[in-house]
Order: structure tokens, then sequence, then C-alpha cells
């Protein structure tokens, strides 16, 4: 499936409140590896940014004043989109500006033009708990050069997001993932009967057995004889 990590930049912090999207950066990603073929658009979004915002993408309202409106840029975007699976970190920000700028010009939700949307901020608060999750702390923690990122950009993000992605998917799939996804590489899904192979036991020696005992000893001792093995057998007695 086609994955495109996606990343928006707006004036604000509520859509509903008015606030709309000044930018969009798409980044494409098939058998997990770029492939250059991106998207990225600057938008007039028909009013200024909020002084925290600039602060943070460093936009100026004056540089956005010849950009298309979303309305002149929706169809490509959304054809560029089509039934993949998006990438966002904090999708639930991104999604909603992208709804209302649909819906303002009657269009579905935007759910319904993609084949899914994974958030990589959920993710890492499910591998990370307790931690900060942010893209800048996750590009710490995995390794990500973010050394460019001085202001929030959405091409860059999603470039920095989709190699977080990467990162933290790399351990959910087969080792032999990137050969099988490889044009022209011998099949690595062939199965192989073992049903020929006996595999011998091997029983413990009597001093492995002796250290057993003394560490389950150890153990009961610190539980005070609490050890569920000890009140399991005892059950079983």
């Amino acid at each position: 499936m086609r994955q495109i990590v996606l990343d928006t930049e707006t004036t604000g912090l509520s859509a509903e409140g008015g606030d709309r999207i000044i930018e969009i950066g798409c980044v494409e990603l098939v058998a997990r590896k770029l492939t250059g073929s991106n998207k990225h658009f600057y938008l007039n979004p028909g009013r200024d940014s909020h002084e925290d915002a600039l602060k943070v993408h460093g936009i100026s309202n004056e540089f956005l004043r010849d950009k298309p409106k979303f309305e002149a840029v929706a169809d490509e975007l959304l054809e560029y989109l089509r039934d993949a699976e998006v990438i966002i970190h904090n999708a639930a920000f991104d999604v909603g500006f992208l709804n209302k700028e649909l819906e303002l010009i009657g269009r579905p939700p935007f759910a319904r033009h993609v084949g899914s949307v994974t958030d990589t901020l959920l993710m890492a608060k499910e591998m990370y708990p307790g931690k900060r999750n942010s893209l800048d702390a996750l590009c710490d923690r995995l390794g990500v050069d973010n050394s460019g990122r001085t202001l929030h950009g959405a091409l860059l993000d999603a470039e920095l997001l989709a190699d977080v992605y990467i990162n933290l998917t790399r351990g959910q799939d087969p080792l032999l993932i990137e050969a099988a996804a490889t044009p022209g590489a011998a099949s690595v899904q062939e199965r192989v009967d073992l049903s020929g192979f006996e595999l011998p036991v091997l029983p413990a020696s009597e001093q492995e057995t002796a250290a057993h005992e003394a560490a389950l000893a150890q153990l009961d001792k610190a539980s005070a004889g609490k050890t569920l093995w000890r009140i399991a057998a005892g059950a079983v007695a």
C-alpha cells in the first residue's frame, strides 16, 4: 500500500474558530522507501496568522497573499492521497483542519478520500508512556537528524516524520520485508517442512537443578512463602 506522510501549518490552533491551513507537505513511501513523489502547497488562508503561530512557522502574511486558495489545489491533493494510508503526527489536529477546509468547499470529510489514517503520536505514547513524544523528541530518541529544523515547515516535518515512522515500526515487520519488496528478488515466503527433524531433549544436569532449586528457595524466602508456584503445587497435592 502507498503511504503518505502528511503535515500542515496553520494560522492558529482552532479550525472551528476560523483558523485556516497555510501549508501542506506530503511525502510518499512505497514498500517503506521514499519515492521522491512529494506534494507541497503554500495556501492563501484569507486571514492573517496569529502572532504565536508566526513564531512557530515563520511564514509571513505577505508571502501568502498571492498563493492559491485551498479550493484551487483540492483536486490535485485528494487525487494524490486517494486510497493511501496517511501518516500524521497528532492526526486529530491536521485532520480537523483538513475536514474544515473540505467542508467549506462542499466536499466530504478527509477520511472518505483516503484508505486510512495512522497517528504516530498515539503510536509513540504507547511505546514511550510518560515521555515527551513531540516530533523533535522522537527525532532525538530515534536518531533522526533534525538539525535543520529551526522553524516548523510542513514538507520538512513530513520528511522527518517519515524517518521517525520507519524507525518506530521497524520491529513490527518481518526481517525480510525489504527483500520481499525488491523487484526481481527471489521469493522469501517458501514453506520449509520441519516434520522430518527430531529435536534432542537435553535434561538439566544435577548442578543446574541444584542451582535452580537454590534460586527458588531465595524467592520463597523473599516472598515469605507466597510464591505462586508453591501455592499452585500445594493446591494440586
